[in-house]
């Protein structure tokens, strides 16, 4: 297969690692298609030349399989494809990998690694709380609103009382409506929206006397977030543990390792 003099890469993004990645790849002469989720995700790469930025969810291996055929018909493919997206979106990074194996698509996984806070209980689900008893305790739940619902009632019938923080999405809201959390126990933040890092968070945490907070063992910046305010107000931490790799797929921890394995 006859490729462009440019070397074509797609990113598919769903943390704050994507856009200074996507600027990396750039500025090394990389022409680079980057897809994210919603519109409020695709500004962070609107200073940057890309080749293409496409908003949407892809619905199953079928989407996949047929931006992978269009680059093919319409500028020789892409060289790699980059996985970075959430380390809990099971399903995309499957089916990214289903579809590349198809159609021997050069696929590499960036992942964010990093040690998690030595102080933190990892906890494999939200169920294991229930094997603990949190009797009075203020737990603030930051684990997106897939799973809120479930967790929350986890946190419940341990005899805590439940506080959320959860994405401006329209779904991030309903679901959070749904779980009954009073009005005064919710907030409706972007994390790492501004320069203030955690400012608001450490402020949710100290307003509402939280003593327990339950995130994602994420890796990256969100994570240390929560590492940090935990360390530096005596608070919790419960982190679930992030999903198992998919196997036989080529991984980078880091920008440097990526951009050298590319």
């Amino acid at each position: 297969m006859r490729r462009n003099c440019h070397r074509h890469l797609w990113l598919l993004s769903g943390t704050g690692d994507g856009a200074p990645l996507a600027d990396a790849l750039v500025k090394r002469g990389w022409k680079v298609s980057v897809s994210v989720v919603s519109f409020q995700a695709s500004l962070k790469y609107s200073h940057l030349p890309l080749a293409s930025l496409w908003v949407g969810a892809l619905e199953g291996v079928e989407d996949i399989q047929s931006v992978i055929e269009n680059a093919r018909s319409s500028h020789g493919g892409f060289e790699w494809i980059i996985d970075a997206t959430h380390p809990f979106a099971e399903i995309i990074s499957s089916n990214l990998k289903i579809v590349c194996n198809q159609l021997a698509q050069p696929l590499i996984r960036f992942d964010r690694g990093g040690e998690t806070f030595s102080e933190a209980s990892l906890i494999k689900t939200h169920q294991d709380l229930l094997k603990h008893d949190l009797s009075g305790q203020k737990i603030l739940f930051a684990i997106g609103s897939r799973f809120l619902s479930e967790a929350v009632d986890c946190g419940r019938r341990s005899g805590a009382i439940v506080f959320a923080r959860v994405m401006p999405t329209v779904e991030g809201i309903r679901q959070a409506l749904s779980c009954h959390i009073p009005p005064g126990h919710l907030a409706i933040v972007r994390p790492l929206h501004d320069k203030s890092y955690g400012y608001i968070e450490a402020a949710l945490c100290r307003q509402w006397g939280i003593t327990a907070v339950v995130a994602r063992e994420s890796g990256g910046v969100t994570q240390k977030l929560w590492e940090n305010i935990a360390r530096e107000h005596g608070i919790d931490l419960f982190l679930i543990t992030r999903p198992e790799l998919i196997d036989d797929v080529c991984v980078a921890n880091s920008y440097e390792e990526l951009i050298d394995k590319l």
